[in-house]
C-alpha cells in the first residue's frame, strides 16, 4: 500500500472516509469525555479528522492508525481546553444520552441506563489524568501499552493513574451509597 502522502487526492479522500467510518464514534467519545458537551464534541471530532487529513503525510506507520488518530484527538482536546475561548465558557452539560440500549422490560432499561449514567458521571468527575486512562482502558478497550503510546507517558504512569482512578471511582460510589442510604 502506498503511504498516505504519496496518494492522489481522491484516494486520500477515500482513506479519510474509511478512517471516519472505522474510528469516528471512538474519536467522538474520547472528545466528549474531555469536553462533556455533545455539540462541541461533534465540532471537535470534525476538526480532528480535518487535522488527520491535513497531517496524513506525517503518519510514520510505526504505530497503529487508531493510536495515531486517538493521539491527535487527545492533543486537540487538550489544546481546546487550554484555549482562551474555552476558559471563558463554563462547561456544565451532563451526559443525557451517551449510553443507549435496550434490555428486556422498560424497567430493566431504565435501571440499566441509570446505572450506566451514574458510572459515566463518576468517571467524568475525575481529574483529566485519571479520566483519560479509565476511558481509554475500559470504554475504548485499549491495552496499557497502547495507552502509553497515545498519551506519551510510560507504562508505570498509566498503571498508577488507572489504579488511582479506580480507587477514586470506588470512593465516589461508596460515598453515594452511604449518603443516599
Amino acid at each position: 500500500m502506498e503511504r498516505p502522502r504519496d496518494l492522489p487526492k481522491a484516494e486520500r479522500d477515500q482513506l479519510l472516509n474509511q478512517t471516519m467510518n472505522l474510528y469516528g464514534n471512538e474519536v467522538y467519545y474520547i472528545v466528549f469525555s474531555y469536553v462533556k458537551n455533545h455539540s462541541l464534541a461533534e465540532d471537535l471530532t470534525q476538526e480532528v479528522f480535518i487535522k488527520c487529513y491535513n497531517k496524513m503525510n506525517t503518519f510514520r506507520e510505526d504505530s497503529a492508525l487508531k493510536s495515531w488518530i486517538i493521539s491527535i484527538a487527545i492533543n486537540h482536546c487538550k489544546d481546546h481546553l487550554r484555549s482562551w475561548n474555552n476558559r471563558m465558557v463554563s462547561i456544565t452539560h451532563k451526559i443525557n444520552d451517551m449510553v443507549k440500549g435496550t434490555l428486556g422490560t422498560p424497567e430493566e432499561t431504565v435501571i440499566h441506563n441509570e446505572t450506566n449514567h451514574e458510572l459515566i458521571s463518576k468517571v467524568l468527575s475525575l481529574p483529566i489524568k485519571y479520566r483519560e486512562v479509565i476511558f481509554l482502558h475500559y470504554f475504548e478497550e485499549m491495552k496499557l501499552d497502547e495507552i502509553c503510546e497515545v498519551l506519551h507517558v510510560n507504562i508505570n504512569t498509566v498503571k498508577s493513574r488507572l489504579s488511582r482512578g479506580r480507587k477514586k471511582i470506588e470512593s465516589l460510589l461508596k460515598d453515594e451509597v452511604y449518603n443516599n442510604g
